[in-house]
């Protein structure tokens, strides 16, 4: 009877143990959102990448024979211009760093160079993790690979010139550092698998702020993980979407209120 008691016990210590690394701090501001309009989303696209600029968006889709790269028309959720990938590259994050759009993949330690108006493949860099996530802070490319670290990037050589460890206000490891998007001089970073957005800043790598998703898509078959944060910085809007997800939200903000 003991033994089967210390199973259970350890795997309820163990779970204890992995919610306490991944769970918000209560020292952290915690945020709500609310949808201010949605806009349609290809089902079948599963979103590793979004950006917005210039009145539309650009997105990067994975699984290994239908990663693409795609310029959408945000209000129809149209397919404008596509790049499909090679079937054995994983598309990953993508930024727009001046006329160029830059594409992590996932396992293949290799990126991708985009001139941004024809999807013409200008180079290819590689990188010694896996790539995950991608953004820029107008000097430097922000990338993660799924764990805990943020990596800085020369955007013209790609080679590392900076890192940085993400952790909460009690010092604990942010660990599945996901889709990245520098707004308002803060790094916003999809954290796998869970419905929350970590506000991170850049300077120090501690969390400022927790945002929770939580709900906003309902249940549907075969709608993955929230997964793709764009920003409209010329009219302040923020965008959010997941992998096989029916919509892209417009949503806004704002602090919860602190317990007394």
């Amino acid at each position: 009877m003991k033994r089967l008691f210390i199973i259970p016990l350890i795997g309820f210590l163990f779970f204890l143990i992995l919610a306490a690394e991944t769970s918000p701090s209560a020292l952290t501001p915690s945020y709500r959102y609310k949808i201010i309009n949605t806009y349609p989303h290809d089902r079948a696209a599963f979103t590793q990448g979004l950006v917005f600029q210039g009145g539309f968006l650009y997105e990067s889709t994975g699984l290994y024979g239908h990663s693409s790269l795609r310029k959408v028309n945000l209000k129809t959720g149209m397919v404008l211009k596509k790049h499909s990938l090679p079937s054995l590259f994983f598309g990953e994050g993508i930024t727009v760093f001046g006329t160029k759009i830059i594409q992590l993949t996932w396992k293949s330690k290799m990126g991708f160079v985009y001139n941004k108006e024809n999807f013409e493949v200008l180079q290819t860099f590689h990188y010694p993790t896996e790539g995950w996530g991608i953004t820029n802070d107008g000097r430097r490319l922000i990338m993660s690979d799924g764990s805990s670290t943020l990596f800085f990037l020369d955007p013209e050589t790609f080679k590392e010139v900076d890192k940085i460890v993400v952790l909460d206000q009690e010092g604990a490891a942010v660990k599945g550092i996901n889709e990245l998007e520098y707004i308002k001089g803060e790094i916003f970073a999809n954290i796998c698998p869970t419905t929350r957005i970590a506000r991170i800043s850049p300077k120090t790598g501690r969390v400022t702020g927790w945002i929770d998703l939580a709900g906003i898509v309902p249940f549907e078959k075969d709608a993955d993980v929230l997964n793709g944060i764009a920003y409209d910085e010329k009219n302040d809007r923020l965008f959010v979407t997941g992998k096989l997800w029916p919509k892209v939200f417009e949503i806004i903000i704002s602090q919860k209120p602190q317990p007394s």
